[in-house]
């Protein structure tokens, strides 16, 4: 973890780590006695190739923990994040008359892993670093640029990715019935799965189940020996998440036996997201904030997303309250237009390889919205 350690805003600056650029960094900016904020930004991209057609599109790849090399993109937004939280510590460093306290950046890898806030708590952050007061972190969304979406509870799911392994008996593609088909069976699962939250998630809960890999064979006349699926579950309810998960794994393994697979099916768990919840206390102080500072009808409550990410993991395990809020990335135009014609949903949103948060005003805003929070603590 790279750490930039300033002792007083007017005073000497202590040597970083010397640690590459990519790893966390935290930093600290100490302005006398007061409060300390915790604002939270992550960076890293996804393995996606950018096709927005802007002029500063990603054209970089990267090498993905199997070995291959992948496109790689901050389809996500993270870039912004980045640059939000850049420069809302400089306005910080730049004006220490009007605030007094400490603030705590923090530059965060790994959040589509789900590894990297774990990461930085077993690297010690909480023994390096002083426990804030409160912890702030904010995500771009397909929303009018200028927006701000906020509410209190749960805000995000919980998410569980998981692998499973489908074995068969191959065959040459003429000899079908000398085989397993493990393709025959991946299919009828991957329709099954889709059954369980149809039919087994009542109505007025919610879950999503997505199949996003399906992998099978290598040529079209030959029979494979395996399948594989890789899926996604997000949930806000534990007993719903609990009996999503043993679905899944009822479903799989019937599916398997009914097709008469030499053995049973692996299913291993890739990553896992808690429920991300805002204090009730802490985010009526920043959206009280927000609505002296941003315009009329730019604030508003929103409902939990089905999105997930690893910043409750900060505030959970530290026992500091924490705020997450949206704030919008689309052409206000644009999205206004498609709200008319009844296209919202053909928007690029998050992790689409056309996704492109406008520059201004989503730029002013992310700054704009975390100085403002922080210093609801800070303000001298």
């Amino acid at each position: 973890m790279r750490e930039i350690r300033t002792c007083s805003l007017g005073g000497g600056r202590r040597p970083a780590r010397q640690r590459a650029s990519s790893d966390p960094t935290v930093g600290i900016l100490r302005n006398e006695h007061g409060p300390t904020v915790m604002l939270r930004a992550d960076m890293d991209a996804l393995p996606i190739k950018e096709a927005t057609g802007l002029a500063y599109a990603s054209a970089v790849t990267a090498t993905a923990p199997d070995g291959k090399t992948v496109p790689a993109a901050h389809s996500c937004g993270h870039d912004m994040y980045v640059a939000c939280l850049i420069g809302a510590t400089s306005l910080f460093a730049k004006s220490r008359d009007s605030w007094r306290g400490t603030l705590m950046p923090v530059f965060q890898p790994g959040e589509e892993t789900a590894q990297g806030a774990k990461a930085m708590i077993d690297d010690g952050l909480f023994k390096r670093f002083p426990k804030p007061n409160v912890v702030l972190g904010q995500h771009v969304m397909s929303l009018p640029s200028g927006h701000l979406d906020w509410r209190t509870g749960v805000v995000t799911s919980a998410a569980d990715s998981l692998k499973i392994r489908l074995f068969g008996r191959g065959a040459h593609g003429s000899m079908p019935e000398a085989s397993v088909d493990p393709v025959v069976m991946a299919a009828s699962t991957v329709m099954k799965l889709q059954t369980i939250v149809s039919r087994e998630v009542a109505p007025t809960d919610s879950a999503v189940v997505t199949i996003g890999v399906l992998q099978a064979g290598t040529k079209e006349n030959v029979i494979p020996d395996e399948a594989i699926i890789k899926l996604n579950v997000r949930t806000f309810d534990k007993d719903v998440r609990k009996h999503v998960l043993a679905a899944i794994e009822r479903i799989v393994n019937a599916e398997a036996a009914a097709a008469g697979a030499p053995k049973p099916p692996e299913i291993t768990a890739l990553d896992r997201y808690s429920l991300v919840t805002n204090d009730a206390d802490a985010t009526e102080r920043v959206v009280e904030a927000f609505r002296r500072t941003f315009p009329d009808g730019s604030v508003e409550q929103t409902k939990p997303t089905m999105a997930s990410g690893d910043f409750g993991c900060f505030g959970a395990e530290w026992h500091a309250p924490a705020v997450y809020w949206f704030f919008g990335g689309d052409d206000p135009e644009v999205f206004d237009k498609a709200k008319r014609d009844g296209t919202l949903s053909a928007l690029p949103t998050n992790h689409n390889l056309r996704f492109a948060p406008v520059i201004h005003p989503t730029l002013e805003t992310g700054v704009k919205a975390l100085v403002v929070a922080a210093h609801a603590w800070l303000a001298s």
